[in-house]
């Protein structure tokens, strides 16, 4: 694990430095920080066949197993993050990877963090894109964010997985 998040560092910081912080033609970088406002993730954005590569690296959350979902609104207002509101869902479906009315456009795989804080993902938005504002884009207006719960998503339960309380978000910004 903890060379993986290694090489996942070292990649969004090989991306970030051609760049500069924030984004490359078609990616964008997103800043992860806990109630306290502490950075404790970031992760890199990119498009995928699919839809929308999310590559996270984190370092300074608790041990265990966290579910991670992109929410539909660009706003991530400490302590609890309900500014984040819901799931991001254009499609209406149910949750979850397992659910057969399922998954949402913003259901991601679970990060697992280690002992040291470390962790990372490295999974697929299905269905979303970078691109434009409409309702699939992760940077439609009023922005979408990206967050990690407290425990590991179940990928059936509707409407989030059974994943706990919200413990770290970062801003997916509009399209400018």
């Amino acid at each position: 694990m903890r060379m993986n998040g290694m090489l996942a560092s070292a990649a969004l910081l090989a991306l970030a430095g051609c760049a500069g912080v924030g984004q490359l033609a078609n990616t964008q970088t997103v800043t992860l920080r806990d109630a306290s406002g502490r950075t404790v993730g970031t992760a890199l954005l990119t498009p995928a066949t699919e839809g929308v590569q999310v590559v996270l690296s984190a370092n300074g959350l608790p041990a265990g197993t966290h579910g991670v979902h992109v929410h539909m609104t660009g706003m991530c207002d400490a302590p609890e993050f309900t500014t984040a509101g819901g799931h991001f869902n254009p499609t209406s479906r149910q949750h979850g990877f397992e659910n057969p009315n399922g998954a949402h456009a913003g259901d991601l795989p679970n990060l697992t963090v280690d002992a040291n804080g470390r962790g990372t993902l490295n999974g697929v938005a299905r269905g979303v894109t970078l691109e434009g504002s409409g309702a699939n884009s992760l940077r439609k207006p009023g922005g979408t964010a990206l967050m990690v719960h407290a425990g590991a998503d179940d990928y059936r339960t509707d409407p989030s997985g059974n994943s706990g309380a919200r413990i770290a978000c970062g801003v997916i910004p509009p399209a400018s």
